[in-house]
């Protein structure tokens, strides 16, 4: 079967490229059409078809008008013309084309015939690394992914546009959130006062939520995934990398039915509490959270799932948690040299599969008795200048009472006040939320108006 592919001829179509050459040679207006199109030299099977499209864009990037004569005086100049075929190839090309009009149908042909051959030319690659003794599995998968999502994404077409018609989308817009009274152009939140200082997460960004051990980053991270999952309905992802997801799910129930965690864990539940996780249930089990829990988890297994949930899943954000337990293929790096590449493949991987993409990250201890900043970040600079949007939980430690010894721990508080600070927002404003932590179900709220007043020095 292999034998038989191989000594085939590659998927291809002479006369379909003579044809959408003849175009560009006789008509204006062909070439803008291809360039739309995205049709290059590289998508032509015949070698002498390639060099005349090379000539063409080379004439065009000139501002000359191609035609037989300026075409051909270009291959003589680059050296080619007789790797076109000559000039009398060159000239027999406008004589087989019915119409100059059908440059779009030609030149999709090709690049579909082009598409082909590069899927055929990526089957080959996998055979030959899969016979590479020096590479892991998951490295050749990565790299065949990667190859798939390069070739959709040179798929896509791209055109420029009069401002006059992106003006009128704009006003629509605007009309319709007018109308809405809905200011959130991108993903919600779940809380109120974030959304409107940031108009909810939006598609390609890379976003950072950063707090020091204990404080709630992962708490947080729950409560905005449930939101989005349980009650948008939207499809996230949610990468585990330090708890089970047996935990992450008793999490999950207690935060969304009001039940004590400890009493989840240890089963000693009254009535009213099973009633309570009976009616989430459903809602939970519905809901479109996928968990991937997956321990030591490297860059490429993340890549490699986040890619297959949103092809297969539809999925239109992910959590990671969190940053420092991403492992690195090269481990023989510095720290801070692997999370800067971890760092700088996230905020790509955001971008080619267009949603955003939302990771937790611990901060140096020298926050542990200030208010967090960039320079907080752990372990690399880098992540500051990839984020789009920089989140931090933080709270004042709670303070002793005089009977207390130096040793002894606080006595646990049922509500903690915490400010969610925006320390950077690419396209936006920073500043504080101010949020309160209800620590028997770890879910946050927004901070009461009777305790933010009394909280006012």
């Amino acid at each position: 079967m292999a034998q038989a592919i191989r000594d085939k001829t590659p998927p291809h179509d002479d006369e379909l490229e003579q044809a959408a050459l003849g175009s560009l040679l006789t008509d204006n207006e062909a070439l803008s059409a291809a360039i739309q199109l995205h049709l290059r030299p590289a998508d032509f099977y015949s070698r002498a078809n390639t060099r005349i499209y090379e000539a063409i864009m080379s004439l065009d990037g000139k501002g000359l008008r191609p035609d037989i004569q300026t075409v051909v005086q270009e291959l003589k100049q680059m050296g080619k013309l007789d790797e076109a075929g000559g000039a009398s190839y060159v000239s027999s090309l406008t004589t087989v084309i019915p119409s100059s009009a059908n440059i779009d149908y030609y030149a999709q042909m090709v690049k579909n015939y082009s598409l082909k051959r590069s899927l055929l030319s990526v089957a080959s690659k996998i055979g030959v690394n899969a016979y590479d003794e020096s590479k892991e599995a998951k490295e050749v998968l990565e790299e065949v992914q990667q190859h798939i999502f390069e070739l959709s994404d040179d798929r896509q077409v791209f055109s420029a546009r009069k401002i006059g018609e992106v003006l009128k989308e704009t006003i629509d817009i605007i009309e319709t959130v007018m109308k809405s009274k809905n200011p959130i152009t991108g993903i919600s939140s779940g809380y109120e006062k974030l959304d409107q200082m940031t108009s909810g997460f939006q598609r390609d960004e890379f976003i950072i939520i950063g707090a020091r051990p204990s404080v709630g980053k992962t708490a947080l991270a729950l409560n905005m995934a449930s939101s989005m999952a349980f009650h948008q309905k939207i499809p996230i992802a949610f990468f585990s990398l330090e708890m089970s997801n047996i935990a992450l799910v008793q999490r999950l129930i207690s935060s969304e039915a009001m039940v004590q965690a400890q009493n989840l864990r240890s089963g000693f539940l009254s009535t009213a509490d099973f009633k309570k996780i009976i009616d989430v249930m459903g809602l939970i089990y519905e809901a479109p959270f996928h968990i991937v829990d997956i321990p030591n988890m490297n860059l490429l297994n993340l890549r490699s799932q986040a890619r297959k949930l949103r092809a297969q899943q539809d999925i239109q954000i992910i959590f990671v948690d969190y940053l420092g337990l991403i492992g690195h293929e090269n481990s023989s790096l510095p720290r801070y040299e692997q999370i800067s590449s971890i760092s700088r493949s996230l905020k790509s991987l955001a971008r080619e599969l267009h949603i955003p993409i939302v990771v937790l990250c611990q901060l140096t201890r020298d926050a542990q008795w200030e208010a967090p900043t960039l320079a907080h970040l752990r372990d690399s600079g880098s992540i500051e200048q990839d984020a789009d949007l920089v989140l931090f939980l933080n709270r004042e430690q709670p303070k002793k009472n005089k009977k207390d010894k130096e040793d002894d721990k606080p006595a646990p508080v049922d509500v903690i006040p915490t400010d969610l600070i925006i320390a950077k927002q690419r396209n936006g404003p920073t500043g504080v939320v101010k949020l309160e932590m209800i620590t028997k179900y770890a879910k946050f709220a927004p901070l009461t108006k009777e305790r933010s007043s009394d909280n006012v020095t």
